[in-house]
């Protein structure tokens, strides 16, 4: 445990003085929420498309952010280095999960209180907007851990970013009603957690309780714990 909190220091540290990284975990979804509100105000358009980006936004910026970061950790060595202590995988992949998941709750906390204050409505528990908002948040930090094995450099772990998180979008249910997709995209949106997170919203939005969204959300967290266990497995000292 003690390696793990040494873990999420060290990474907490790093991204403290990255104001640029910080910059782009709060401040770029509240500027797209916000153009989204200046651009229909007086619509319902924010009502329908906030939850979206509220969901949406936390899994993309976070993905993009730790998948870039733990790639950066391999080419700089800094990731063989560790290996070669006495800090297990899990313990690196716990303790980055920790640091960015602190991040995470700010950001959930920032977002949907920006989105709020813009003119989104919800008529649900603002507590379970803001819980599948750092879950999504969450689930982008475990896939960007496990996409990284993958990277060989920082710009290869940018470009798992549409392969893992464009899919998601297309199919979760906003460009289209999932009962209306082929039959075999709507089959792959049921294994999509993106598809979950925005229902919960959307549902959430319209005065839905737990016990509503509870399904989803247990799917999310899954989604989670597959990520963090698959990123465990796949993570190598490579420094190619």
């Amino acid at each position: 445990m003690s390696l793990t909190l040494a873990t999420a220091r060290r990474v907490l540290a790093q991204l403290s003085y990255d104001r640029r990284t910080v910059a782009l975990i709060l401040l770029l979804p509240c500027l797209i929420v916000g153009l989204v509100a200046w651009m229909f105000h007086g619509t319902p358009v924010l009502d329908q498309f906030g939850p979206v980006l509220v969901g949406f936004f936390p899994l993309f910026v976070m993905f993009l952010v730790t998948s870039v970061a733990m790639q950066r950790e391999r080419s700089s060595g800094t990731l063989e280095r560790l290996m070669t202590t006495s800090l297990r995988k899990g313990d690196l992949v716990a303790g980055y999960a920790l640091a960015f998941g602190g991040f995470a709750v700010v950001q959930a906390l920032v977002v949907v209180g920006f989105a709020l204050l813009v003119g989104m409505d919800v008529a649900g528990s603002l507590g379970l907007v803001i819980l599948v908002a750092l879950l999504d948040a969450l689930l982008g930090c475990t896939l960007g851990l496990a996409a990284s094995a993958v990277a060989r450099t920082e710009f290869q772990a940018v470009q798992m970013m549409p392969l893992v998180i464009i899919p998601q979008l297309i199919t979760c249910g906003v460009l289209m009603p999932r009962d209306q997709m082929p039959q075999v995209l709507e089959w792959l949106s049921r294994v999509m957690p993106l598809t979950y997170a925005v229902e919960a919203l959307q549902h959430l939005a319209a005065g839905a309780t737990w016990r509503d969204v509870q399904g989803a959300i247990g799917v999310i967290a899954l989604w989670i714990v597959g990520g963090a266990v698959l990123a465990g497995l796949t993570l190598r000292r490579r420094t190619q």
